[in-house]
């Protein structure tokens, strides 16, 4: 036998060995059953989710696979059937997926933080110590006046639904701010996208806070944040599985195994305690306990009122009618 086919010989033992290690390597994760999850891109673009992967195929041998988009994105994939649960941050958009098309069951309030509004450090508006609503009304006057510039995300996202309603408070249309696209600018981008864009431009827009953070430690963006911590920038999570009359072919049984987890001690333990090694504060508060227990009951209230649905005369996490056979999660 020659040296050269010897060295062939070799060779391809390595590679056959390589292979088979990754075979065994990769087997178990195919194998593994799977949960496909339509969801934000506030939650997606902060890394919570992919710890959350992680950590639940570990423990529970579950891939989760998330489809991040606006929240109205998301609930579109749900509607199609693309998606076993949605995980969002739009509530008045959650109630008509539930109340009106019948798809959301099992809801439940995993998490909340707070938008803010974000700009330039020089602040050309003068919104520092504003409350939300007369920073937009500085903003739209420095804007028509060539000093500052807005970048809306324009995709029916939550953010995006929850900027449209501090313009209306504030007294103006977006309609017709859409109009004046000399400084109201609409990115049609994820959150993280759209702070890049913002910073870029040196422009106000509304973020998430944990976004914000998240971009801002890494270096991906040099805003200021101004309004925050106010009631009317509450931003509250919640997942819901798809009705599963009216998608049989979905995995109802292992959502609600996820929705279980993430309302568990478990789940609201590793959501309250993402960010705090990196950023010195949490991403996203629990309201598990704050809901059940009213440990704080202004933010209850706040949660409660902004939150929860109207039905039969009463304000409801979940309206009974769909909460699909899963009653011992609103005990």
């Amino acid at each position: 036998m020659n040296l050269n086919y010897k060295i062939m010989a070799a060779a391809v033992v390595v590679v056959c060995v390589i292979v088979g290690a990754l075979v065994y390597v990769e087997y178990p994760y195919r194998t593994q059953p799977k949960l496909q999850i339509s969801t934000t891109t506030s939650l997606y673009d902060t890394g919570l989710l992919d710890a959350m992967a992680t950590y639940y195929q570990d423990e529970y041998g579950v891939n989760l696979f998330f489809i991040p988009a606006g929240t109205g994105q998301a609930i579109e994939h749900a509607k199609n059937g693309d998606a076993d649960l949605v995980f969002v941050h739009a509530p008045s958009t959650e109630n008509t997926f539930m109340q009106v098309d019948n798809l959301g069951v099992v809801r439940k309030i995993i998490a909340y933080n707070f938008f803010i509004i974000v700009g330039p450090t020089e602040d050309p508006a003068g919104i520092e110590n504003k409350s939300p609503t007369a920073a937009l009304s500085a903003i739209a006057a420095a804007g028509r006046a060539g000093q500052a510039k807005w970048i809306s995300r324009g995709d029916n996202s939550g953010t995006d639904t929850k900027a449209k309603s501090l313009w209306t408070k504030a007294g103006f249309s977006t309609d017709n701010l859409r109009e004046e696209r000399s400084w109201y600018i609409e990115s049609v981008r994820s959150m993280g996208a759209t702070l890049i864009m913002a910073s870029q431009m040196q422009a106000y827009t509304l973020s998430d806070i944990g976004t914000y953070l998240t971009f801002s430690e890494e270096g991906s963006i040099n805003l200021k944040k101004f309004s925050e911590n106010a009631k009317d920038l509450l931003n509250v999570y919640s997942v819901m599985a798809i009705n599963p009359i009216l998608h049989p072919e979905l995995d109802f049984d292992r959502a609600v195994d996820f929705i279980e987890f993430l309302v568990s001690d478990e789940g609201q333990n590793l959501i309250s305690n993402f960010g705090v090694s990196d950023y010195g504060q949490p991403l996203f508060y629990p309201t598990v306990k704050l809901l059940r227990e009213n440990t704080d009951p202004t933010m209850a209230g706040w949660i409660r009122d902004y939150a929860f649905f109207s039905y039969d005369n009463k304000k409801w996490e979940c309206p009974p009618p769909y909460r699909a056979g899963q009653d011992n999660l609103y005990l």
